[in-house]
Order: structure tokens, then C-alpha cells, then sequence
């Protein structure tokens, strides 16, 4: 019996030696909880962790282009955007409008009367190239999957509302607005004169990277960003707790409406209240008599979202064009490698029409 006993050892002993087990944590992981480096094996594959389905999908390997959101230093990408102006332009590719004609922006330009910020050209050198062209140039590098997130996104896109954060002095919240503007299809965001004189927390988990996705301005002063927006178009409308100000709910959002949120402690600024066109708020119903900025931009925002859908069908008004150019700026912006494909197939083009000696 003895001898039956460690020949069954000596058998487990040698399964043991030959099979290895891999540990539950290699396995790919949704928790949003940071997992430990497991054990690697010749059994056993190295995974990319994520925080979502919607995550995981955004990789695109192999011929693909891999979405850069995820390549990203921990650094607070916010802070770093408001604090680098030059970082902001860069974000945003296709021509825009407000480079024509000496820098002059106007209405006139537009058929529709409706501000649109970019041109239907993407300047690749000496070569000009279409949206068109540029979804062609980079469409057998995304994943289908991706593709038709950013056709659902730019259907649902609009500029009719956009959104002005005034003074604020914490990147948390700002990150935070950035957020509701990219989930809510508001596609401009105007930033006036953030404190960046102190250290702030690392916030990049707070906007999810939606910085990426939006047109973001910076300005110096209300009264230089009220003078241009009212220039494209829009009525200045600023959040405001007093006996003057219209109910949100009472308001029509069918007409362009840049709404303007402003210091966490101390509100929209008396310049910015003096040069609007009308000031709005909020009913509250309990016993404080306001709400934090970043939630109070959530619920305005998505207000006008939803009046918008009411009065208009829906929210989203790009014409087919603008969806087009709109859906060629996000392709472009989905990774650094995209800029330098879409170079080379200007240079195949140009190179095509070159004429013969």
C-alpha cells in the first residue's frame, strides 16, 4: 500500500512539473482596480488592461493605428493644454475658418448662417487635401468598430450650444465640464483665464480624455471671447443667482447660446455679467442656493441638449458636409501616426500628378 501511495506522489509530482496553471490575474481584466504583474510563462500572454468594454475595443493593433489616449503620461493632460496654448491649436487639424482672410472671422462666409469652424482642406505641405481624401487615406488603418463610433459621435455633434468656463481655479473641474461637453455632443469649449500659478492634482481621470475629442479656445479676457463668439453668431447667456435671471427651463436653446459658468467660489466675474446678453439660473429647491460649477455646467448643458431635441428633432445639425470634415478632424486626431499616413498618401497623390518631362 505504501509503495501504491508514492507512485501516486511521484505521478502528481511529474503532472506538476509539466503543466503550469496560469494565475486568474493574466487574464484580461475590467475591474478599474490596478492589477499586480503576474508571472510570465511560456504559457501564458502578457494583457492590456482597461477600464471598459468601450476601452478594450479602442486598441487597434497590428496594421492599425493604436489610439493614443491610452500612450499618454500620467501628467494631468488638462492642466498641460491650459497652460500651453500652442498645445490647443495644435490639437485641431483640419483649416480653420479663423486662419482666412487675416485672421478675420465672420458670418458672411457661411451659406447657412450657422458658425462652422473648419474648412473642408487639410494642408499636407504644398498639398491641400479634402476631408474626403483624408477618411480615405486613413480608413484601412481603424478598426471598423471605431469607424462607426466616430460616425455616431459626429451625427450627434453640434456647435449651436457651446460652452465658456470663466476663472475657474481648480483643472478638476474643468476637466470635469470637458467631460459633459464630449458626452453631451457639445463640440466647442472656450476656457477664459484659468489660475495656472499653483500645483494642481493629476485630473486626467476625471475627463476621461474627452480634451482630445473637443474644440478648446483659451482667451485672456471675457470680454476679447464674448466679442468673437457674438461674432459667430451667439447669444452670451451667463449663469447667475438673482433676482434678474431667467429660468434655464423658460429659455429657448434652438438659437446659439454660449453659456458661461464661472469661478467656483465667487461665480461669473462682474465683467463677464455686464457684457452678456441675458443671465439664466438654475431653480434650486433645497437649502443651498447653488450648485458645484462642474454639475451645474452638466445639467445646463444637457438642458439645452434636450430642449434642443424637443424643439428640433435632435440635438446634433451638422449638414453632410460638415459631418464629413468633422469625421476626417477626429481620424486625424485618433493618433500621432495618423498625421504621417495621411502625409505619405499627399505625397502619392502629388507624385501621381506630377506632370511627364
Amino acid at each position: 500500500m505504501s509503495t501504491c501511495r508514492a507512485i501516486i506522489r511521484t505521478s502528481f509530482s511529474f503532472v506538476e512539473s509539466k503543466f503550469y496553471f496560469l494565475p486568474s490575474k493574466s487574464f484580461l481584466s475590467l475591474s478599474l482596480r490596478p492589477q499586480k504583474p503576474g508571472p510570465i510563462s511560456p504559457y501564458s500572454v502578457r494583457t492590456r488592461q482597461y477600464g471598459s468594454v468601450q476601452a478594450a475595443i479602442s486598441l487597434e493593433n497590428g496594421n492599425n493605428l493604436i489610439d493614443d489616449e491610452n500612450d499618454t503620461p500620467s501628467k494631468d493632460n488638462v492642466e498641460k493644454l491650459l497652460t500651453n496654448p500652442d498645445d490647443v491649436t495644435q490639437f485641431m487639424k483640419m483649416e480653420r475658418r479663423c486662419m482666412v482672410n487675416g485672421g478675420v472671422e465672420s458670418m458672411e462666409s457661411l451659406s447657412n448662417k450657422r458658425w462652422f469652424p473648419y474648412l473642408d482642406r487639410y494642408k499636407c505641405g504644398d498639398v491641400y487635401l479634402s476631408s474626403s481624401e483624408v477618411v480615405e487615406a486613413l480608413s484601412p488603418y481603424l478598426m471598423e468598430e471605431r469607424k462607426e463610433r466616430f460616425v455616431n459621435v459626429v451625427k450627434n455633434r453640434s456647435y449651436s450650444v457651446c460652452l465658456v468656463v470663466e476663472g475657474l481655479s481648480d483643472f478638476g473641474n474643468v476637466s470635469a465640464t470637458f467631460r459633459s461637453a464630449d458626452a453631451l455632443g457639445v463640440q466647442s469649449v472656450h476656457v477664459v483665464s484659468c489660475d495656472s500659478s499653483k500645483r494642481y492634482r493629476e485630473n486626467r481621470h476625471v475627463s476621461m480624455g474627452a480634451e482630445k475629442w473637443l474644440d478648446i479656445e483659451l482667451w485672456d479676457a471675457p470680454q476679447e471671447c464674448f466679442n468673437v463668439l457674438r461674432s459667430r453668431g451667439y447669444r452670451i447667456a451667463t449663469t447667475h443667482v438673482g433676482m434678474d435671471a431667467i429660468s434655464v427651463y423658460d429659455m429657448d436653446w434652438s438659437c446659439p447660446t454660449a453659456i458661461v459658468v464661472g469661478n467656483e467660489n465667487r461665480g461669473v466675474s462682474d465683467e463677464a455679467l455686464s457684457l452678456s446678453d441675458l443671465r439664466c439660473s438654475i431653480p434650486m429647491k433645497g437649502m443651498v442656493d447653488s450648485f458645484n460649477v462642474s454639475v451645474a455646467a452638466g445639467i445646463l448643458m444637457h438642458h439645452a441638449v434636450c430642449d434642443r431635441a424637443t424643439r428640433l428633432g435632435c440635438n446634433g445639425d451638422l449638414t453632410s458636409e460638415e459631418k464629413q470634415i468633422l469625421l476626417a478632424e477626429f481620424s486625424l486626431r485618433h493618433s500621432k501616426s495618423a498625421i504621417s499616413i495621411v502625409h505619405e498618401y499627399a505625397k502619392r497623390k502629388e507624385t501621381t500628378h506630377m506632370p511627364k518631362l
